[in-house]
């Protein structure tokens, strides 16, 4: 396929050249989630793959451009057709970035709507420049969504300010294309340079700007993986970066190749980076923190650990199945609609799920809550309530659990209460401690299985290695269950691993186990658990740096005696 000739079927397609930012997901604009959105089709490399296709519809096609031709290619295009596995789509082979232009026009065929995602900006990449030419040469429409480029956002995220207030000149300069007329210019300058090259020639590009006229103790700093939660930065100047990077090992490296932000000038000093870095300064930064829970109850704790700098890992420990024999389900839920209870008392989100998925079933809505006080244990359960429609009218004042839940109920007052039962829905393994204690107060209680928790099936074996061999810095558990079935499934967690319960009952089973608990929530929340993790890794670091010692993360450290018990 000619880029100039307009194939039949491509009239009405679209392409959206989209900045995938640096690195970091939180970078994309509004205007790219958008068309992430209503994307066909999703062009990128591998890596951009990763930052926006959490955006996308399921149903997207998702085709690569990084890899190697293959005989599967389309006659005539010198470029694979994307195959569709499972929903989405993979590509047996693919051309080199030069001939993507092919791809995203093959693409659009049949008017389908195409993301072409790049990372930075689509207008400091040369290859998309390209592909936008070939677009408007064979007639296919276009527009471009800038994105955050990683010269500017990378210094943004190492600490590294690229101007000041009497605005220092800043040059910008591509290692990998750059000339001798322009390291020429830029060596004349006294201004901020930021180059944009790879990490086994940082030494030849700092080469380059002395030979130009820079002064060999001009400060420079190199960012590796910049936005990301993988980001290090190095600092030192121009005539000792090589034997910084040597000295910490990370040159000669495999990955001397990977891409790499370097920024020279006064701006980059080591003393005002210290003070700026507010990234990598992070809590719990690049930390990798194991979240054993239902994946659906493990989304918002991760984002909360994403925003101390962590990279959590979900693993789910549990299942929810239904229960064996939905029919006391279906006649307690029959019964609320006609008026045989007084309260129903939800315990987990899980158990409002299994409500609201029989309302649903039965063609219900919230409205069949009216005259039937509503209990929930926990903010999370309230919440998953609130977005069902009910306003709890009772969620315990003190302790988020059953105990707590019996602190505040009232007891059954014939003249006051016109029925005195109670609808409990819940797991199949809950404790009696909320049946007993709502009958000492004079209520009739169904308590009723509303699903099941059932172990999940084992995670992979990477992931079990890591468990027992010190991958992980923490692990939060929520619970006595998610002790017992990520031991049962994955192992016992390794000793220089950080362990934190959301409460005593948790704590006491980790240490059942064997376990040595560091961080117990202050209240049983999931979110108060994190903040605990993250007030943990804060007295953590700032003890390293009081000390003068490198701050590490617990995985780096080397296994030591097993300490006795302590929480914080």
């Amino acid at each position: 396929m000619s880029p100039t000739t307009l194939p039949a079927g491509l009239e009405h397609g679209h392409v959206t050249f989209l900045g995938a930012g640096p690195g970091d997901p939180g970078l994309l604009t509004l205007r790219a989630v958008e068309a992430l959105a209503s994307a066909d089709v999703l062009v990128a490399e591998h890596e951009v793959l990763d930052v926006v296709r959490k955006h996308a519809r399921q149903s997207v096609s998702l085709v690569r451009t990084d890899g190697d031709a293959s005989p599967d290619a389309v006659p005539g295009a010198g470029a694979p057709r994307p195959t569709v596995v499972d929903g989405a789509s993979t590509t047996a082979g693919v051309p080199a970035e030069r001939d993507a232009a092919h791809l995203v026009m093959e693409a659009a065929r049949g008017g389908r709507r195409v993301v072409r995602a790049v990372s930075g900006d689509p207008g400091l990449d040369a290859y998309a420049a390209e592909e936008m030419l070939a677009c408007a040469k064979a007639g296919v429409p276009f527009e471009v969504v800038p994105g955050v480029a990683a010269a500017v956002g990378v210094p943004a995220y190492a600490g590294v300010p690229l101007r000041d207030a009497e605005g220092t000149d800043v040059r910008f300069v591509d290692a990998r294309t750059a000339s001798d007329r322009c390291w020429t210019e830029v060596g004349a300058s006294d201004g901020t340079v930021v180059v944009s090259t790879t990490l086994d020639s940082v030494a030849v590009a700092a080469g380059e700007l002395v030979s130009a006229g820079r002064k060999p103790d001009t400060p420079m700093t190199v960012t590796v993986a910049g936005t990301t939660t993988r980001q290090r930065t190095w600092s030192a100047t121009l005539g000792t970066i090589a034997q910084t990077l040597k000295q910490a090992k990370v040159l000669p490296s495999p990955e001397g190749g990977r891409p790499v932000i370097a920024v020279v000038g006064e701006r980059s000093a080591p003393a005002q980076r210290d003070q700026l870095a507010w990234f990598e300064s992070k809590p719990l930064f690049g930390w990798k923190v194991l979240v054993p829970r239902t994946k659906e109850q493990a989304a918002s704790l991760s984002d909360q650990l994403r925003s101390y700098g962590a990279v959590p890992h979900e693993v789910p420990t549990i299942a929810v199945e239904p229960p064996r024999t939905p029919q006391q389900m279906e006649r307690a839920v029959k019964g609320l609609v006609t008026g045989r209870y007084e309260w129903i008392a939800f315990t987990s989100v899980n158990a409002v799920k299994a409500v609201r998925e029989k309302f649903e079933e039965y063609g219900l809505d919230a409205r069949a809550f009216a005259g039937i006080k509503v209990a929930a244990v926990g903010e999370q359960t309230a919440k998953a309530l609130i977005a069902f429609g009910v306003k709890p009218d009772l969620v315990p004042s003190g302790e988020q659990s059953a105990a707590g839940l019996l602190e505040d109920w009232p007891p059954y007052d014939p003249v006051f209460d016109p029925i005195d039962r109670v609808f409990l829905p819940r797991a199949d393994i809950a404790t009696e401690t909320l049946v007993a204690g709502l009958i000492e107060l004079g209520w009739e209680v169904d308590d009723v299985t509303a699903y099941r928790t059932v172990r999940a099936s084992p995670p992979p074996a990477e992931t079990r290695e890591a468990i027992k061999g010190g991958g992980f810095d923490a692990v939060l558990f929520t619970s006595s269950s998610t002790v017992r079935n990520l031991v049962g499934i994955a192992g016992k967690p390794h000793n220089v691993t950080v362990i934190a319960c959301i409460g005593p009952a948790t704590a006491k089973t980790a240490e059942e186990h064997g376990l040595r608990v560091d961080v117990m929530a202050p209240e049983p929340s999931v979110h108060k658990l994190a903040e605990a993790l993250g007030d943990f890794g804060r007295r953590r670091r700032a003890a390293a740096l009081e000390a003068g010692d490198p701050v590490t993360r617990p995985s780096e450290r080397r296994p030591g005696p097993r300490r006795r018990r302590t929480t914080s």
